[in-house]
Parts: C-alpha cells; structure tokens; sequence
C-alpha cells in the first residue's frame, strides 16, 4: 500500500510541474474540469506505473542493461504517452514535451526512491 501511495504522490508532482513548466503539456478544459482531469490523469499515470512498470522491466531488462539504464526512461516515456492516449484533454503536444514528462517523472521516482531508503 506505501509503494501505492508513494507512486500517486510521485505522479502528482511529475504531472503537475509538468504542466505548469513544460510548454507543449496541458490540460485542456476550464475551471473543475481541469482540476478532475488532472486528478484523473494522476490516477491513470500512478496505476500504469504501479502496475504496467514492474512488466515491462521484465520485458525489456536486456535492453536496460545493454543501454547502461537509458530504457528506463524510454519505460516512464511509454507510461505517459499511454496515459496521453486514454485521456483525450490530457495533451501533450509533440516528441519533446512527451520526452521531458518522461524524464521529470523519471526525477520524481528517483527522488523518491532516494527518500525510501532512507527510512
């Protein structure tokens, strides 16, 4: 249950300095309904990270291990555009707002991971 929380903790943050300072990521629509998208697509990203991150780690450790870590990134870019996909008002526009969405949440889950073992 930690890691679940920890995971839509990590999401929200991601997510939210994600559209506030990645031009290209946005929410669209107005007033609430902003504030339910985001907290939908906080939803989505946290359990397509819990649950789809651990499989495809699996799938793809050779390519983690030949690429020194790189896929990791490449997984956490994967989840986002996923997460792009199943929520139509959630708009990432282009490769590059993706790629920084994938590498801020990238930050977000090393930091926290950091935070972890130290407790």
């Amino acid at each position: 249950m930690k890691s679940i929380f920890r995971q839509l903790l990590v999401s929200f943050l991601a997510l939210g300095l994600a559209v506030l300072f990645i031009p290209g990521v946005e929410i669209a629509g107005s007033g609430g309904s902003k504030v339910k998208t985001f907290i939908i697509s906080v939803l989505i990203l946290a359990l397509a990270a819990h649950f789809l991150k651990p499989l495809l780690r699996i799938i793809g450790s050779p390519l983690k291990i030949f690429t020194f870590g790189f896929f990791g990134l490449i997984i956490n870019i994967l989840i986002v555009w996923f997460t792009d996909i199943i929520l139509p008002d959630l708009v990432v526009l282009g490769f590059w707002p993706l790629v920084w969405t994938g590498l801020a949440v990238s930050v977000a889950n090393f930091v926290a991971a950091r935070i972890d073992k130290k407790e």
